[in-house]
C-alpha cells in the first residue's frame, strides 16, 4: 500500500470513523455487530485501487454500510419470516404483513426501523404533491377521491401523482425487497 493512499485511508478513519460506527449502531443490537460491519467497511475502502477517485468519500461509506447492513438481515431473513408469521400462513409473504405484525423480536424491531428509514428517505425524494397523495392515502387510509376533494384537484390528477411516487418508490426501494426475497 503506498504511503498516500496509506495516509487517505487514516484520514477517512479519524474523520468518519465514529460518526459511521455510531450510523450502524443504531441498526444493530450489539456493539460488536457494529464493529463487524464497521470493519468490512474499512476492509472495502483498504482494497479500492483509486480511493482518491472517489466523488464522496462520506456517501461512499455510508452506502457501504448500508450495504453491509443489508447483507446482515439477509442472512437473517429465514429466521426473521419464519418467527413473524402465524403457524397457519400462506407463502405469499408481504413487507406490510411484516411490518405490521405484533412480534416484538429485536430482530424484527430493527427491520421494520430499517425499512421504515429507507421508505422515509425514499419519500423524502419525492416532489411534495407526489409525497403528500401517497403518505394520505397509504399510510393515513384516504381514498383517491376522498383526496381530490380535499385538494381540490381533478381524480385523474391524483391517481397520476400517485402512480409517480409508486414508481419511484419501487425503484428506490427494489434493492432492499430483492434482497429480502418478499416481493
Amino acid at each position: 500500500m503506498s504511503n498516500t493512499k496509506q495516509h487517505t485511508i487514516v484520514s477517512v478513519v479519524r474523520d468518519y470513523g465514529a460518526r459511521l460506527f455510531n450510523f450502524i449502531r443504531g441498526r444493530v443490537n450489539t456493539d460488536e455487530d457494529a464493529e463487524d460491519i464497521l470493519q468490512d467497511v474499512w476492509y472495502q475502502m483498504s482494497n479500492m485501487v483509486n480511493i482518491d477517485e472517489v466523488e464522496s468519500i462520506s456517501g461512499w461509506l455510508y452506502r457501504v454500510a448500508r450495504n453491509r447492513l443489508t447483507d446482515k438481515y439477509r442472512k437473517k431473513k429465514d429466521l426473521l419470516l419464519e418467527d413473524a408469521l402465524p403457524d397457519n400462513s400462506e407463502d405469499d409473504l408481504r413487507v406490510i404483513d411484516i411490518l405490521t405484525t405484533e412480534d416484538d423480536s429485536p430482530e424484527l424491531k430493527q427491520f421494520k426501523s430499517f425499512f421504515w428509514e429507507e421508505l422515509m428517505a425514499a419519500l423524502d425524494e419525492l416532489p411534495e404533491n407526489q409525497r403528500q397523495v401517497f403518505v394520505w392515502n397509504e399510510l393515513e387510509d384516504m381514498t383517491l377521491q376522498e383526496i381530490a376533494d380535499k385538494t381540490g384537484e381533478k381524480l385523474k390528477t391524483i391517481i397520476s401523482r400517485k402512480g409517480y411516487a409508486v414508481k419511484h418508490l419501487r425503484n428506490r426501494l427494489a434493492d432492499l425487497y430483492n434482497e429480502l426475497n418478499i416481493l
